[in-house]
């Protein structure tokens, strides 16, 4: 049985290598880049009100209008819910 210390030495071995864009054989799920002031704009809220849909501070989700930061995880996934079905999701949120 592998110890803690052995598991974490083989885990940034394993990174180092992706970093360095060797083949780790681990597969990485990338979602691809959303367009979050379209997607606001057909919804047709307010920059308040988007924040509040995703969960974020109003400067946060201002950046990403922006282009300064990009959402990642739960939220650019609910992002792209939004953006396939808009009216679902105000259904939801409502």
């Amino acid at each position: 049985m592998a110890t803690f210390g052995e598991e974490l030495k083989q885990a940034m071995s394993e990174a180092l290598a992706h970093a360095q864009g060797k083949d780790t054989g681990v597969i990485v799920n990338t979602i691809e880049a959303v367009d979050v002031r379209s997607i606001r704009s057909r919804m047709d809220v307010t920059q308040d009100v988007m924040a509040a849909f995703l969960g974020v501070s109003v400067s946060g989700y201002r950046k990403w209008e922006q282009g300064q930061r990009e959402p990642s995880g739960a939220a650019k996934t609910l992002l792209r819910v939004m953006d396939k079905e808009p009216q679902a999701v105000l259904r939801a949120l409502a």
